[in-house]
């Protein structure tokens, strides 16, 4: 299990050229990468992009790279050979003012626009090369942190999904003494009202009907198979979030119907408590891959 919080970092060297990239990521319901590199590397962003979906599932996914081309023939410096010679012109008819002629040929070339500096087109094989293995660092990094956490996110999953298998198990044990104790409550009620004995059929007719209408067996087996799966994505190296997601809408379905068919005040504390642990739960599976 993998949380969706995470962090990396890698710096690679290559023939002169050095490329840092950082991938820092949050939760999101579905995979959001978003980039920040340097117009050299755009070719390489659908490969870049790719990469990281083989990697990650969800998550919202910020990559940042810093590049520097420290090789020899990393620059260009190319002469205007016009402006040059127009700015020679010009200087030429200034000269005859009464003003020194002190011009050489670094004074002119120092004018701007006469030597311009460009970028050298990059070599695409090995800036591909340098960005995958970068990357792949990165990711190895960001992927050792997000596990880290979600090994401490698993135990707590799992101690919550306890807690909800322990109240189910009581909300099972509390059913029958509320039967019990309604007939006990219906017997007194009648035969305090009509003064007589109880017809025992039409007490048992009307115990029936409670308890058909209260009855929660159906609920807390649901509960319980849902607690199991929760159980078995807690084991999967697979990504499960969204899976975990819909069970835990599907537990709180669930104590939801138990709490409007109570007819019993501990039973309907007890799923109170029951929706409070799976909103616990709930929270804390936002952050689930």
């Amino acid at each position: 299990m993998r949380s969706m919080t995470g962090y990396g970092r890698s710096m690679r060297e290559l023939d002169g050229r050095a490329l840092t990239v950082e991938v820092k990521s949050v939760n999101h319901r579905f995979l959001d990468v978003a980039f920040r590199m340097p117009r050299t590397f755009a070719f390489l962003e659908d490969d870049a992009r790719k990469r990281i979906a083989a990697r990650l599932s969800r998550g919202h996914v910020d990559v940042f790279m810093t590049y520097r081309n420290q090789r020899s023939d990393a620059k260009r410096v190319t002469a205007d050979r016009a402006l040059f010679d127009a700015y020679a012109e010009a200087l030429s008819a200034l000269s005859g003012g009464g003003l020194a002629d002190d011009r050489s040929l670094m004074s002119i070339a120092k004018l701007p626009d006469v030597l311009v500096v460009t970028e050298a087109e990059e070599d695409q094989d090995a800036l591909r090369e340098l960005m995958r293995g970068a990357l792949d660092d990165a990711l190895d990094q960001l992927l050792a942190t997000r596990e880290r956490e979600g090994a401490e996110m698993k135990r707590d999953l799992a101690a919550k999904a306890d807690r909800i298998a322990e109240l189910t198990a009581a909300i099972e044990a509390r059913y029958p003494e509320t039967v019990d104790e309604y007939t006990t409550r219906l017997r007194a009620s009648i035969e305090e009202l009509i003064g007589q004995s109880v017809d025992e059929t039409r007490l048992l007719t009307e115990v029936a009907v409670m308890a058909d209408r209260s009855a929660i067996a159906e609920e807390t087996v649901r509960l319980r198979a849902h607690i199991a799966q929760i159980r078995e994505c807690l084991e999967s190296a697979e990504p499960v979030g969204r899976r975990l997601d819909f069970l835990v809408q599907e537990l709180n379905r669930e104590a939801n119907t138990i709490t409007s068919k109570s007819q019993d005040v501990p039973i309907t504390k007890l799923a109170v408590d029951m929706k409070a642990e799976i909103e616990k739960l709930r929270e804390q599976l936002q952050n689930i891959e």
